[in-house]
């Protein structure tokens, strides 16, 4: 078997992409170019321009003006919640499309499309969830603080420019969660997605023009971190950055910020732990947490659970379902249905996986199954094939740093609260799971867990509820309402109730 993207490229009709800059498509101001290669075969996919400073500028100040000057800002209630009531519309209509875009951008196979972070469905519903807080979060009214007649009042009222930078792995999701609260607020946004990952984030934007989004409100910059990336969060236009990826990068935003300091958010990834008590059920415990660091994104996920601290007494059950779970995994075509992990997304990423097994080997892990990189049919893609580590050590360097791969590392624990502190033992706070019978004790440990999400007996990113970490996992939350003020400042105006203002 030969795997092959060029007949689906063709099949979806795939386009080579351009920049959306104040309603205008176009090419790059130097006729420069990116080519993605598909993560399964390398093979040549598409190509899109690299947006150079010059066209990064443009686009700011193309969101600038619709700002400052558009209808959008100024629009009523009821035509933004149109609008994306009627994108959340068209995303349902092209879900097959869309998710063949997804398997040619980032090779996340098609069966995957009904999980959360994959899915055009669950976007949808974020932006109908976004375009419901548009006529519900309003400002306050107090009475004055010394007395007398007078009034004040609170407003909220759209941020301004956002610049919105998605990573590869869940454009569908990130774009939803970025630009629904953006756009609900009468925010304009420069849109980067990842070079990785641009092709179905432009059939997205496509959708926004045809759903009515007015020109200049969402522009778009193609290209990598250098130079795109790096102009558009330097610009001094630019009001707030919306930032999903690593760390290092979230680092570098912070500082280009300062300067004019921007507002930020950001999600800079997780260590997520699955805490398994003896009481839970175990088969389930393990079939999740080893499903989230090898079914669709083989573990290319910020939340997934590559970390299981679990009870000595079920230890050995744990580890048996999960190196079942793993020799389950099906690799190849992402259009097939047979078909349920992804190739890593380039080679760069393969090799640093690589490394990551290589080296808890070193420091001592046991490699139960897996670490290896998958030959014959699959040798011209970055597939691996999964690891499970058992007798890890906590402060070990796989129970530590992201790997953004298809790892799990199995540490032990004798109680609750040697499992509370090594869970809390990194730098780390996306998220975590507990796992148990016990209702007290479920919660009573996710109280004391510091991370910004818990799931009880599983895991699900809801819409409406608010998603970020602690420590270095970010700054700031998406969904729920939290979501829809941060792209708004709060003003606040007092006036005397005299004869005069009435």
């Amino acid at each position: 078997m030969t795997l092959s993207m060029l007949g689906h490229r063709d099949d979806v009709g795939l386009k080579d992409g351009l920049l959306l800059i104040g309603g205008q498509w176009r090419a790059s101001s130097d006729g420069a170019t990116w080519t993605h290669k598909h993560p399964a075969t390398h093979e040549e996919i598409g190509s899109f321009p690299i947006a150079t400073a010059e066209d990064v500028d443009a686009a700011v100040k193309a969101a600038r003006q619709a700002f400052d000057e558009g209808p959008w800002p100024r629009a009523t209630v009821s035509e933004r919640v149109r609008v994306l009531h009627k994108f959340s519309a068209l995303l349902r209509e092209h879900n097959d499309d869309l998710l063949s875009r997804l398997a040619l951008d980032n090779g996340v196979p098609k069966t995957f499309g009904n999980i959360y972070a994959a899915s055009v469905g669950v976007a949808a519903d974020v932006f109908d969830h976004h375009a419901g807080w548009i006529d519900k979060a309003g400002g306050e009214t107090f009475p004055g603080y010394q007395g007398g007649d007078k009034l004040a009042v609170t407003f909220r009222e759209p941020i301004g420019v956002v610049a919105a930078i998605l990573p590869w792995n869940a454009p569908f999701l990130l774009f939803a969660q970025k630009l629904g609260p953006a756009l609900a607020a009468g925010c304009t946004v420069v849109l980067k997605p990842s070079e990785y990952a641009s092709f179905s984030v432009l059939r997205l934007v496509e959708l926004l023009e045809e759903a009515g989004l007015p020109d200049g409100v969402v522009n778009v910059v193609t290209g990598p971190g250098d130079p795109t990336g790096e102009a558009l969060i330097t610009h001094p236009l630019v009001d707030k950055i919306s930032f999903t990826g690593s760390r290092g990068v979230g680092k570098r935003i912070v500082e280009a910020s300062a300067g004019t300091l921007k507002r930020v958010s950001m999600e800079l990834g997780g260590k997520s732990p699955a805490i398994v008590f003896p009481e839970a059920e175990v088969a389930l415990a393990a079939a999740t947490a080893m499903g989230m660091v090898t079914m669709g994104l083989s573990g290319q996920a910020c939340i997934a659970q590559s970390r299981a601290l679990v009870h000595r007494d079920v230890y050995d059950e744990f580890l048996t379902v999960a190196q079942g779970v793993a020799g389950y995994m099906s690799y190849g075509d992402p259009f097939e249905p047979s078909v349920l992990a992804s190739p890593l997304i380039n080679e760069r990423q393969l090799d640093r996986v690589l490394g990551y097994i290589h080296k808890g080997q070193e420091e001592g892990a046991r490699l139960v199954q897996g670490g290896n990189r998958l030959d014959g049919d699959y040798s011209n893609g970055n597939f691996v094939a999964p690891a499970l580590f058992a007798d890890v050590d906590n402060k070990m360097t796989i129970a530590q740093e992201e790997i953004f791969g298809p790892v799990l590392a199995v540490v032990p624990f004798s109680d609750e609260d040697e499992a509370i502190r090594l869970a809390n033992d990194t730098e780390y706070g996306l998220g975590a799971g507990v796992y148990t019978k016990d209702v007290r004790q479920a919660f009573r440990v996710s109280k004391r867990l510091r991370a910004g999400s818990i799931g009880i007996n599983g895991f699900q990113v809801e819409p409406h509820l608010p998603f970020g970490g602690y420590r270095q996992s970010g700054i700031g939350r998406e969904g729920g309402r939290s979501a829809y003020e941060a792209y708004t400042e709060l003003k606040s105006v007092m006036m005397p109730l005299t004869e005069a203002m009435m």
